[in-house]
Order: structure tokens, then sequence, then C-alpha cells
């Protein structure tokens, strides 16, 4: 983070001891620490609560630090379900949803989310996705976010700008080339009234128009 948004996430997203022992804990791990950061978990919190969203999906929970920054923004009764691929990962984001005080909140469920995804149908409407998962699949997961998220929910993407390389002609690599696709899908798409807030690597919102 630069000065200004360091100052930014002191004031409006400061971490609390849970926060903080699960990242120094990713790092004892060896989990890569590719979570969201503080501030954008803060706005994941805003978007959630500007549509009262009761029912949450995240696609890829990685250790659970954005899991626990959504749960947290859910209401009494309110529900996250969240996808990892990773057993290892899941662990640790069982462990500390219990330690954040948010595991009644929340279902991890453990799979290739391509596998599961095609099952939430009876489940759906969600009031917000966030997707944060394998780049490659960025388009797949957003088609499928498109069918269950409700008129008026939001889907977020991660890292839209994919550290600059979304802007390098020479890389063709799946990830890159997923965002690209992703990001040219939540551009054009009829049903979502979108843009990319620049935080540190691009954060792709779309609002599911009514």
């Amino acid at each position: 983070m630069n000065a200004l948004e360091q100052y930014t996430s002191d004031l409006f997203a400061p971490e609390d001891e849970v926060l903080r022992e699960l990242r120094a804990e990713m790092a004892r791990r060896n989990i890569p620490e590719i979570n969201v950061n503080a501030l954008e978990g803060r706005l994941l919190q805003f978007l959630l609560r500007s549509i009262s969203g009761r029912k949450a999906l995240e696609i890829g929970s990685l250790a659970g630090y954005s899991g626990i920054w959504i749960a947290r923004a859910l209401p009494a009764g309110g529900k996250l379900v969240t996808l990892e691929l990773n057993p290892h990962h899941a662990a640790t984001a069982r462990e500390f949803y219990a330690k954040a005080g948010v595991a009644d909140k929340i279902e991890l469920r453990e799979g290739a989310a391509l596998d599961i995804l095609p099952q939430l149908g009876t489940e759906a409407p969600f009031d917000f996705c966030f997707i944060d998962a394998d780049k490659s699949n960025n388009a797949a997961y957003l088609q499928h976010a498109l069918r269950l998220v409700r008129p008026g929910g939001i889907i977020a993407v991660d890292n839209a700008y994919r550290h600059g390389t979304i802007l390098d002609p020479n890389d063709n690599s799946p990830d890159t080339q997923g965002v690209r696709e992703c990001n040219r899908l939540m551009a054009s798409d009829l049903r979502l009234f979108s843009t990319i807030i620049t935080t540190t690597d691009g954060l792709a919102v779309g609002l599911v128009k009514p």
C-alpha cells in the first residue's frame, strides 16, 4: 500500500488480532498471501451492505481472510457459501472462521468450483458473489454467478488488472487470458452495469440489472 492507502486502511479497516494472526499463520503454513488486503475487505463489506445482502457466495476461500470480512458484514441469520479446492487452505479457513466467531455464518465446500457451482441452483438466489480463484476460469465463474445472483445483486471479481499483464500483448498465459475474457464479459454483458474499481490489483464490480 502507498501512504494514502495505508491511511485509509488504518482509519476505516483496521485489522483485529484474528486477522493479523491469520496472515502470520499463512506465512508459517506456506499459504500464498494472495488474498485481499484489509482495505479491499472493507470494500467487499461496503458492497454487500449497500444492497442489504443476506446471502453471499465466494469462489476461492484460500485461508479464509476475505470470507471473514464478508461474514462480518452479514446480518444475523445471514449465510456465506464459500468454495475451496485445496484441503490445506480449507482447513486453515475453518480454523480461523471459528476464531473470528463467524463459523456459524459460513458453509465451506471443498472441491473444484466448476463441479460445485452447477449444484447451487436450488440454493439461489444469492445477493452477492465474490470471485477470487484460478484466473483462467474467471469467465466461467462469472457465467455461473450471473445465473445464481439475484437482480439487484452484486458480482465482484478480484485481480481485474492481473498485475498489469492484461496490457502486455505478449502475455497469452491462461490466467491473463482468463482475466481479459472476464473483463470483456463484465463490460459487455447486457445483464450487468459494471466498472473496475482501482484497488491494489483492480476489482471488477457488476450490478445485476433488475
